[in-house]
C-alpha cells in the first residue's frame, strides 16, 4: 500500500476505547462460533466473561468502517504474540484483516501466533500473508490440534 491507501487504512485503525468493549466482545464471540464449529458454543459463551477481562487491559487495535465509524474487526496483541484477529461475518474477505495484520507487521519485528489446524480458512489467511508453521501443538482446553505460526520482517516470513 502507498500514498493515500495507507493513511486512509490508519485512520480507520485505532487503539480500543472502553466504549468499544461491547461490539469487540459482539464479533469474538460470533466469530469464534462461526469459525470453530468443531468446538461447542458452549465453550465460546462459557470463556466469554473471562476473555472480556482480558480484552478489557489488552493491547487491542480495532477497524471501524470509513462509511459510518462501526467497528468491523479487531486485534489484540501482547508482545510479539497474536492473541487473537476477527474479522466481523459480514465484512469477512474485505481486506480488513489484512490490514490490521499489516498494521502489527508496521510496529513489530517479528510476530507469532496459534491457529486451530480445522480453521482451514485461518490457516491459509496466515500462510498467504507470509507465516510459516513452526510446531503444532494440542490446546488442553479444547482438545484440538493448533498450529503455531510465526512472521520475521528480515526474512519476510
Amino acid at each position: 500500500m502507498t500514498g493515500t491507501r495507507v493513511d486512509e487504512v490508519c485512520r480507520m485503525i485505532r487503539k480500543m476505547k472502553k466504549k468499544d468493549l461491547d461490539k469487540v466482545m459482539e464479533i469474538w464471540l460470533d466469530t469464534n462460533i462461526k469459525a470453530h464449529n468443531f468446538i461447542p458454543k458452549s465453550y465460546w459463551e462459557n470463556n466469554a466473561r473471562f476473555v472480556r477481562e482480558m480484552i478489557s487491559v489488552a493491547e487491542v487495535y480495532v477497524y471501524e468502517s470509513d462509511a459510518d465509524g462501526e467497528i468491523q474487526a479487531f486485534a489484540g496483541v501482547s508482545g510479539s504474540h497474536i492473541a487473537g484477529l476477527f474479522v466481523d461475518g459480514a465484512a469477512q474477505s474485505g481486506g480488513i484483516g489484512k490490514a490490521l495484520l499489516n498494521y502489527l507487521k508496521d510496529k513489530r519485528p517479528a510476530l507469532e501466533l496459534c491457529v486451530y489446524e480445522k480453521n482451514e480458512r485461518a490457516v491459509h489467511f496466515y500462510e498467504r500473508e507470509k507465516f510459516q508453521a513452526v510446531s503444532e501443538s494440542i490446546d488442553k482446553d479444547t482438545g484440538e490440534k493448533e498450529i503455531i505460526m510465526t512472521w520475521d520482517a528480515q526474512s519476510g516470513a
